[in-house]
């Protein structure tokens, strides 16, 4: 049976993989554009749109405090995040991030993707 299988584990321990998501968050918000495997891009994927759709309400301090304890090690990101990036989806209901399949990957032929912003 399947019950309650909903999230992908990406064989890695709770805490490590918290890391994982919030780390490869970080790098979006501050580069734009990532490349990863499949899997993890959309985890990561989901993980950043929650905090896209925090941010979309404005720079008040309860949405500010919300963010920082999701993404609690980078405060460049949080500023980007809430001045460049969540103003431009107010408007937009949600679906803020594309993943693009690039093919295999050579060593492992593990699935690639690379997560952007939507314009």
């Amino acid at each position: 049976m399947k019950h309650q299988n909903g999230r992908a584990k990406l064989n890695l321990a709770p805490a490590h993989k918290r890391a994982l998501v919030r780390n490869q968050t970080i790098d979006l918000i501050m580069h734009g554009a990532i490349v990863t495997t499949k899997a993890r891009a959309k985890v990561i994927r989901s993980f950043a749109e929650k905090l896209v759709t925090l941010a979309r309400v404005g720079n008040d301090f309860n949405a500010r405090r919300r963010a920082k304890a999701i993404l609690p090690y980078k405060e460049e990101a949080l500023k980007k995040l809430f001045l460049e990036i969540a103003p431009k989806y107010v408007t937009r209901p949600g679906g803020y991030i594309r993943i693009l399949s690039l093919g295999k990957r050579i060593s492992d032929t593990s699935s690639m993707a690379r997560l952007e912003w939507v314009e």
